[in-house]
């Protein structure tokens, strides 16, 4: 029997596995003219701009809103890997910004290629890398910065120890000064402290081999199947909707066996308070790793990632070292 386009949308709503409200509100209508589809209690067919958002959103082809289109054929094309499982997003500085708003409205899962994210930097450090700026961009900027501090918004974020430590001790490539550094400290700790709805994590790079998972802006959002990362250009991001690769990526970062070696979030801001004073009272690299060393359980994560010609001044990790 020939399916009916309403048939068809309620074919694909089920193979989404979203919720009604989510998937009501990716095609434009409220969740009644969804249910009322499912429930076949309407049977006027969906509009064009309904197909449309359908078809751009899942990457499903035209043609399966044919009336032609049946059987084996419609079966192929909803079950087929997309073909357009990659998307280059280049839409300038404002584009790239609405971009994340939107991929990050509701939670964000976000794999950061530096200490601290640019949102963090960009409270304390406006404008590190452009010159020029607009009402318009500082508005959205300024949206995100409210919408990620917000305490009820989810948020997951991974760091790597080597570029927390980078950020609080190096002395190349660093453009903060100490004040700069305790007031990003102070926000981040405000942020994440005892808030169960964000959770920090710092991994240790050099305990497995993790190529590229740090050297990239990524962020995952597991729910709707899409997962972006920034390109090596000013402004442009890659946009990926291969399920297999996204699903894989996102447990490796929250399934305990294959994580990354990593601090417990739960104790992410004892070490930034720690990290804080050392900054407040001028300490070295050195001094703030026995620091760590001392009141933590983390020393050997953060040894690892120290310089080898530095180790010699540096004591040995006491003993029921955590590698979480």
């Amino acid at each position: 029997m020939s399916k009916t386009v309403i048939e068809k949308v309620v074919d694909i709503y089920k193979r989404s596995q979203l919720s009604i409200s989510k998937f009501a509100e990716i095609i434009g209508k409220d969740r009644r003219t969804v249910t009322s589809w499912i429930d076949k209690i309407v049977q006027k067919e969906p509009g064009e701009e309904v197909l449309e958002r359908i078809s751009t959103f899942f990457r499903y082809p035209k043609r399966i809103w044919s009336q032609e289109c049946q059987g084996e054929e419609l079966l192929e094309l909803l079950t087929q890997v997309p073909k357009e499982e990659i998307k280059i997003i280049d839409e300038g500085y404002l584009g790239g910004l609405k971009y994340i708003l939107a991929h990050e409205d509701k939670e964000r899962f976000v794999i950061h290629p530096q200490f601290p994210g640019p949102m963090y930097r960009d409270t304390t450090v406006p404008r590190v890398y452009r010159t020029q700026s607009s009402l318009e961009i500082e508005s959205f900027k300024k949206e995100r910065i409210t919408k990620m501090l917000s305490y009820s918004f989810h948020t997951t974020e991974w760091y790597s120890i080597k570029s927390l430590l980078n950020f609080c001790f190096a002395q190349i490539g660093n453009f903060y000064t100490d004040i700069q550094k305790v007031q990003i400290l102070q926000l981040m700790i405000d942020n994440f402290d005892e808030n169960y709805n964000k959770r920090l994590y710092f991994f240790d790079s050099y305990s497995r081999k993790i190529y590229g998972l740090d050297t990239a802006y990524t962020s995952i959002n597991i729910k709707n199947g899409v997962m972006f990362f920034k390109a090596p250009l000013e402004s442009v991001f890659i946009e990926v909707r291969n399920k297999k690769l996204i699903e894989r990526i996102h447990k490796h970062f929250t399934f305990g066996s294959e994580a990354p070696t990593h601090i417990n979030p739960n104790d992410a801001t004892t070490i930034l308070k720690i990290l804080k004073q050392c900054i407040e009272e001028g300490k070295s690299l050195c001094e703030a790793y026995e620091e760590i060393n001392a009141k933590t359980f983390y020393g050997g994560l953060f040894k690892n990632n120290i310089s080898l010609s530095l180790h010699q001044n540096l004591s040995t990790p006491k003993e029921g070292q955590k590698t979480s």
